[in-house]
C-alpha cells in the first residue's frame, strides 16, 4: 500500500529543474542545501524528511528521468531565506547505471503511483519500499 504524504517512509523523490539545479549541480559541490521549495504540500513533506533518509533525485523537463541517489544530511531546518519554510541538507549517493525516463514510470504497474506522476508539479514525494526496489532493479539494466 503506498505511504500516504503524512507518514515517512524514510525514502523520497526531489524534483529538480535541471536548468536552475540539477544531479551535476550536488554532484560537483558534493553536498547542498535543497531550497527553493515553495509549495505547501512539498514544505509539509520536506518537514517530515530526516538525516539519513534516502532520496531519489529526479529532473524535470527536458530530461524527464530519475537521475540518481542521494541522502539527506541534515534537517529539516528552517530556509535563512524564508523562515517560514523548511530545508535539508543532501549529498549524492550514486548516479543511476541507467536513467528511468518518465514514460518508462508511467507504464510500470509499480511505478505508475509514484506521486511525480500523480502530482507533477510538488517537488518531493514519498516513496515506497517496493518503489524503491523496482527503481534499483530498472536502473540496474
Amino acid at each position: 500500500m503506498p505511504a500516504s504524504h503524512s507518514e515517512s517512509t524514510g525514502r523520497w523523490i526531489f524534483l529538480a529543474d535541471p536548468s536552475a539545479y540539477g544531479w551535476d549541480d550536488l554532484v560537483k559541490e558534493k553536498e547542498a542545501v535543497w531550497d527553493g521549495i515553495k509549495n505547501p504540500i512539498a514544505q509539509r513533506r520536506l518537514a517530515e524528511a530526516k538525516p539519513g533518509d534516502e532520496v531519489l533525485i529526479y529532473h524535470t523537463a527536458p530530461d524527464k528521468a530519475l537521475i540518481g541517489t542521494a541522502r539527506i544530511t541534515k534537517g529539516p531546518v528552517p530556509d535563512p531565506s524564508s523562515p517560514d519554510r523548511v530545508v535539508v541538507r543532501v549529498k549524492p549517493i550514486a548516479a543511476l547505471k541507467r536513467h528511468i525516463a518518465l514514460a518508462e514510470i508511467k507504464a510500470d504497474s509499480v511505478l505508475s503511483g509514484m506521486g511525480n506522476v500523480r502530482m507533477p508539479r510538488v517537488a518531493v514525494h514519498a516513496v515506497t519500499q517496493e518503489q524503491w526496489d523496482r527503481v534499483a532493479e530498472l536502473a540496474a539494466g
